[in-house]
């Protein structure tokens, strides 16, 4: 299938010999998501949802390493949506991946509810009033709260998951107590919590987060990932994850 490369996108590899399209000068996809797409655990015939998918690369990366499963992404951007499902056929990946235009804030117009078995979301987590908003309207609503907060994007999760479905995020270390009171707010109890640091003796960056809807109240706290070693290069288990993500997973049935 021909997809065609427009003179403001890249053409990007990603691990598992896939490629991504990515504008040139927009936003583009980071560390998070490939830690978050590894995060995620996936089993035999899952629906998956992709809220605030951007280019698609989570999405992508699901498809690619748990085999029989299917992803849809949704993003408010139809430019994004475009360039996503131009790498969806790229990939060969159409029969398993699809993206849609919407805004997860109005998910009830979108979607039936209890229809997914797991979401994925890596939202927005600036402030409105922390910092200056990038004047690139792509990279804008993918770093700023401009259509939605954290606690949207759980609550459009509650709605579509199943029950017992599961949620995975990923968000600033330095905002912990929005993620988790959120969470449990939308009834999506948090069940394992990894933080994620730069490097030893930094402050955490990140939380990798999955919640369960409608569980109960016991919270795993795994051993923290630093993303690089002693010198400037990657830690060994952030090569590992690299590796990881190259390799096909295994489904649990």
């Amino acid at each position: 299938m021909h997809t065609p490369i427009r003179q403001d996108e890249t053409l990007d590899k990603l691990p598992g010999n896939m490629q991504i399209l990515q504008k040139t000068k927009g936003y583009r996809f980071s560390l998070d998501a490939l830690l978050l797409a590894h995060f995620v655990r996936l089993r035999v015939g899952e629906q998956v949802l992709e809220m605030g998918a951007g280019s698609g690369v989570i999405s992508l990366l699901l498809a690619g390493r748990w085999e029989r499963t299917s992803v849809t992404g949704i993003d408010l951007q139809e430019g994004l949506v475009d360039m996503a499902l131009r790498s969806i056929a790229l990939n060969g990946l159409y029969e398993r991946v699809n993206m849609r235009h919407g805004d997860v804030r109005k998910i009830k117009m979108i979607f039936p509810p209890r229809s997914f078995d797991v979401v994925v979301s890596n939202p927005p987590y600036r402030k409105m009033n922390s910092g200056r908003i990038n004047p690139d309207r792509e990279k804008a609503l993918a770093r700023h709260e401009l259509a939605g907060t954290v606690r949207d994007f759980l609550q459009a999760a509650a709605y579509v998951l199943k029950p017992a479905g599961r949620a995975y995020f990923i968000y600033p270390a330095s905002r912990m107590v929005e993620l988790l009171s959120s969470m449990r707010e939308a009834r999506v109890e948090p069940k394992r919590l990894r933080p994620v640091y730069s490097r030893a003796g930094t402050a955490g960056q990140f939380l990798l987060t999955e919640g369960l809807r409608e569980g109960g109240e016991e919270l795993e706290v795994m051993p923290p990932l630093f993303v690089f070693g002693e010198k400037e290069d990657y830690s060994e288990e952030m090569t590992g994850i690299f590796r990881e993500l190259s390799a096909p997973g295994f489904c649990v049935r």
